[in-house]
């Protein structure tokens, strides 16, 4: 059902609209009645400014309507900009659709850009926090510490994902060339270094910790134990990193992925090009990369004082 207030050149273009979403792209009750309630929200603006057909629509109506979504000022809940953009993608379904049945002469929204969602920066440990979290992981007597210390140093080392890490094999890191292969996501293997630290922890661990575990089980290539010798799982390297966290005394949320973010983030503040970064995290696109070397607050502050002169009085 459309809105029984709007002009028939709005209401029969709608329902033909959804129609075909339901009938040729199959999409769900659900989603039918999010594009139901965002296109009739819409349909309504451009009633307002007087348009009772779509041919009548210029861009600046659609470019009006963003505006709309983001103030509530059709008296409507105001939108985030997430929320906006999708509203805005229901617009362009429906105005591209229109054209391509020759209801219009053009699409007034195809160069309507969307509202752009605030990006907030990977959370990143300082150097200093990452050195009493890796000096916490190792705490301790018995096997258990010193496989905790070589995981999390592993894991900065590399800047691996938690499944590529406990995914290794003994084989994966004797090979005595400081590199080291992680299989990331579809498959793909990425050869990475591995520091002197990162070295020196998985040797200790190997030595003098490793066969005490496999012990305790049936035999398994896995480089990191648990106490029953099988591989160790995502969630128990999650929780040793939680455990290594919170006798830190680190107040932040730390994941394994905050290690990930941290070992990009100092190798960039040392100077590092974004698309050796690129290669060491294993991203497809160095757009994806590129979020570490977004400009903080902090940073702009910093500039600025050092770069203006009149920044201090």
């Amino acid at each position: 059902m459309t809105d029984p207030d709007l002009a028939p050149g709005l209401a029969t273009p709608l329902r033909d609209y959804l129609a075909h979403l339901r009938v040729e792209r199959g999409l769900s009750a659900n989603t039918l009645a999010a594009y139901r309630r965002d296109l009739g929200r819409y349909a309504r603006h451009l009633a307002t400014l007087g348009r009772s057909r779509l041919d009548q629509v210029a861009e600046a109506d659609v470019t009006a309507y963003v505006g709309v979504l983001r103030r509530g000022e059709d008296g409507a809940a105001a939108l985030s900009a997430s929320s906006t953009a999708r509203a805005l993608a229901a617009v362009r379904g429906w105005h591209r659709f229109a054209h391509a049945e020759g209801l219009t002469a053009g699409d007034p929204a195809a160069e309507v850009a969307s509202p752009s969602a605030l990006r907030r920066l990977p959370y990143a440990l300082s150097v200093d926090e990452t050195s009493r979290l890796l000096e916490a992981a190792g705490a301790g007597e018995g096997p258990v510490p010193l496989r905790d210390r070589a995981l999390l140093e592993l894991l900065y080392s590399t800047g691996g994902r938690i499944s590529e890490v406990v995914g290794l094999d003994v084989d994966d890191v004797t090979g005595g060339a400081g590199t080291l292969r992680l299989r990331g996501k579809g498959d793909k293997e990425r050869v990475v270094p591995v520091g002197s630290y990162a070295r020196e922890a998985v040797d200790a661990y190997l030595v003098r910790a490793r066969t005490p575990l496999a012990a305790a089980g049936r035999g398994t290539p896995a480089l990191f134990l648990n106490t029953r010798g099988a591989r160790l799982s995502r969630q128990s390297a999650w929780a040793v990193l939680q455990a290594a966290a919170d006798r830190a005394g680190l107040t932040q949320h730390v994941s394994p992925h905050t290690l990930r973010h941290s070992f990009a983030t100092h190798l960039l503040s040392g100077g590092a090009d974004v698309r050796v970064v690129q290669e060491l995290l294993g991203h497809a696109s160095v757009t994806t990369t590129q979020i570490y070397t977004m400009v903080t607050p902090d940073t702009l502050r910093e500039v600025y004082a050092a770069a203006h002169p009149r920044a201090l009085g």
